[in-house]
């Protein structure tokens, strides 16, 4: 995909997930390809979940009791 330097400017954070998905965007000045805009290998992982250790803890075992403030609702 080639575009030029204002639509660039303009529309720099669609250009960029387009790089990140792996198309190449070439950026023209007067129509001359002078820039090309590429993902860097590696920096568009995602963070995967449940990664971080003792980050969940477990809940308490009363955790789902009712509260007493709450029994004339139920």
């Amino acid at each position: 995909m080639q575009v030029n330097v204002h639509e660039a400017k303009t529309h720099l954070s669609r250009l960029i997930r387009l790089a990140l998905e792996g198309q190449e965007i070439i950026i023209a000045n007067r129509r001359r390809p002078v820039v090309r805009l590429v993902a860097i290998p590696g920096s568009a992982k995602t963070p995967r979940l449940g990664t971080v250790p003792g980050l969940i803890q477990r809940m308490d075992e009363e955790f789902d009791k009712p509260l007493p403030d709450f029994a004339e609702y139920q």
